[in-house]
C-alpha cells in the first residue's frame, strides 16, 4: 500500500464531489455488464451517487 493511504472498508467509497472517503448510504450490490460485482449508493453528506467496484470474489 502506498505511503499515507489506508485500506477502505467494504461499505466505504470515495465521493468525487466531497473529495473524501465516505460510507456509502443506501448501498446495493449490483453486477456490472462484465459480470464483476459493484456497490452502488449515495454520499450521506452531499447526496452524489457513489459507485465502488468490488473484487471478483466478493460476489454473494
Amino acid at each position: 500500500m502506498a505511503k499515507g493511504k489506508s485500506p477502505m472498508a467494504a461499505d466505504e467509497g470515495y465521493c468525487v464531489k466531497c473529495k473524501a472517503k465516505r460510507k456509502i448510504s443506501n448501498a446495493q450490490q449490483v453486477k456490472m455488464a462484465n459480470g464483476r460485482p459493484a456497490l452502488k449508493g449515495v454520499c450521506p453528506v452531499c447526496g452524489t451517487g457513489m459507485f465502488k467496484i468490488l473484487p471478483p470474489n466478493a460476489a454473494k
